[in-house]
């Protein structure tokens, strides 16, 4: 067998995998995370329900704390970091970890963004952790269950090279909406503000009295991260019957995982070319010999 077709077959079927990772990653993270969409929705749906009645009745009290300044609100656009942080402290006997909390993980909610295509769920804090797996509730700033004079900012990576996350948040338009289903409630939100700030301009996370907000923040411009972009929903009342209906629903993402026809036809490609160039080598007869 000719070695340097084989080593030029290697090269090019390892090229072929680098440049599938990125989708391949990004299919297995989507899969992941719409398995813990339906596990939290299946945790919710066989709850009691005074026990989500009481669940969201302690996150509303830790609300009503934040806005009488019992509690450090912290929420900060720092520019030494990639996503908003928080140097909130919960006295009073609230434990943020455990409120909403529905799983080990610390899920609390899902947010699902149709316009965009998002189906995530949400998670206490925004730690690297955290955001590596989906959406990360600002701690210091409210809980996503509504209200009078509340402001919940969460907060998505995007240009991971293994997660999609928050990457088409700036597709958003003015009158687009989006939902949190937390603990069998529905909330819709509509876009009426998208702009895009500098770390040091944390004025637009905070509550405005008698307003219901949430602010979808990731990092831009994509990869270099210098600025903050901010989209924010103001809540429709009543929640749109629709919006009700689809809550539970099984989400539709992953797709169709398109990256294993190309894994395929590579490997068959590479194994066809070894074969081909394995019996070209392979002599074609016995040499005839002269008298």
């Amino acid at each position: 067998m000719p070695w340097g077709t084989a080593g030029v077959a290697l090269l090019a079927f390892l090229g072929v995998l680098v440049m599938l990772y990125p989708s391949t990653a990004s299919w297995f993270s989507q899969y992941n995370q719409s398995q813990i969409v339906v596990s939290l929705d299946d945790t919710v749906s066989e709850e009691q329900p005074s026990l989500l009645r009481t669940a969201i009745s302690d996150a509303h009290a830790y609300n009503s704390a934040l806005i009488r300044g019992e509690i450090d609100r912290g929420a900060m656009l720092d520019p030494s970091s990639n996503v908003p942080t928080s140097h909130a402290s919960t006295p009073g006997g609230f434990d943020y970890d455990q409120l909403l909390r529905a799983s080990a993980d610390g899920v609390m909610a899902r947010l699902r963004i149709p316009a965009i295509n998002v189906d995530l769920p949400i998670y206490h804090g925004t730690s690297e952790t955290t955001l590596l797996k989906g959406v990360g509730h600002l701690e210091g700033t409210s809980l996503p269950v509504g209200g009078d004079s509340q402001h919940s900012v969460l907060t998505a990576h995007r240009g991971l090279p293994e997660a999609v996350l928050f990457n088409e948040l700036d597709q958003l338009e003015i009158g687009d909406t989006f939902t949190i289903e937390v603990f069998g409630e529905v909330l819709t939100y509509r876009v009426f503000e998208t702009q895009t700030v500098l770390p040091d301009e944390s004025q637009s996370l905070l509550p405005e009295y008698g307003k219901d907000h949430v602010t979808l923040v990731t990092c831009t411009p994509l990869g270099i991260n210098s600025h903050r972009y901010l989209v924010t929903g103001e809540r429709i009342l009543p929640t749109p019957v629709a919006d009700i209906e689809a809550a539970g629903a099984r989400p539709e993402i992953p797709g169709f995982p398109w990256w294993t026809v190309a894994l395929g036809g590579s490997i068959l490609a590479y194994v066809s070319i070894i074969v081909v160039a394995g019996r070209t080598a392979r002599p074609t007869g016995e040499e005839s010999v002269t008298l």
